[in-house]
């Protein structure tokens, strides 16, 4: 699908990124080289879960360097081209590289995990590009892109219907060649890694806050506890000035033992 955005100065200006540009030349090079060995390549390198299964655990990296022909090469990069140089420009080089192999490499375990005993094999960088497309919507969600250079949508649209047709298209279309499981995978594993912070010390101070508020409910809701303990104590001794202490029943005597024992502990705290 053709598509492209006008981003008023923000993805064009200052030169090619250099993460981008490192990308558009390894994907290039081994498209090339892919070309002059044909399917050798995409037998060793492509995704194939039955050779997974068997020990070819690379595949769900090395399958995104790999390529179909020239078009499916051509979108993709041009893809990487549009919308990777903001991303880089906003999060640093080494950030973008990191999430673009995070988001190829999960979308090639989804593909295995979903594919499991499939012989077809799976290539193409396009799972990380729909993560790319994914991180896009999020920071720049109102941004318009033109599809097929006519039609303008939002961002955020675009990728909600990407998203929708994938996943129709995944349980519908399981032998057209096309690794929509995928597609899907990286916008899931990218959506995942830019809401969900994966840092280690923040994750246990997100444990630790989450921890320390149920533990000032609870406290809260002992103390609301012993509040109503008391008024219903204070109520009962009332009772006993009208009609004295046998004429008390079993339940409101033991609420009597309970409130002095709950003072009583206070008193030693």
């Amino acid at each position: 699908m053709s598509y492209y955005y006008r981003s008023y100065g923000l993805g064009w200006g200052g030169g090619i990124t250099r993460g981008v540009k490192t990308l558009l030349l390894v994907n290039t090079g081994v498209f090339l080289i892919q070309f002059i060995l044909g399917s050798k390549l995409v037998f060793v390198f492509g995704l194939t879960p039955a050779l997974v299964k068997d020990g070819y655990f690379w595949q769900v990296f090395t399958y995104m360097f790999l390529h179909g022909g020239f078009f499916h090469i051509f979108f993709n990069m041009f893809a990487l081209f549009i919308f990777g140089q903001d991303i880089e420009r906003a999060w640093g080089t080494k950030e973008f590289i990191k999430y673009y192999f995070i988001t190829g490499t999960g979308a090639g375990i989804i593909n295995f995990v979903l594919s499991f005993n499939s012989a077809i094999p799976t290539i193409g960088a396009s799972g990380a590009i729909f993560g790319l497309l994914v991180a896009f919507a999020l920071m720049y969600p109102d941004r318009l892109i033109y599809l097929y250079f006519l039609f303008p949508i939002k961002a955020r649209y675009l990728v909600i219907i990407f998203g929708i047709l994938e996943l129709f298209a995944s349980f519908r279309y399981t032998g057209d060649g096309i690794g929509h499981f995928a597609h899907l995978g990286g916008m899931i594993i990218g959506y995942l890694y830019l809401k969900i912070d994966w840092r280690i010390g923040r994750f246990f101070h997100s444990v630790t806050n989450v921890f320390s508020r149920w533990k000032e409910k609870q406290g809260e809701r002992k103390r609301e506890k012993s509040k109503r303990l008391l008024q219903r104590a204070d109520q009962i001794l009332d009772k006993i000035n009208q009609v004295g202490y046998q004429n008390l029943t079993n339940k409101e005597k033991k609420i009597l033992e309970e409130a002095s024992e709950l003072l009583s502990k206070e008193e030693k705290g």
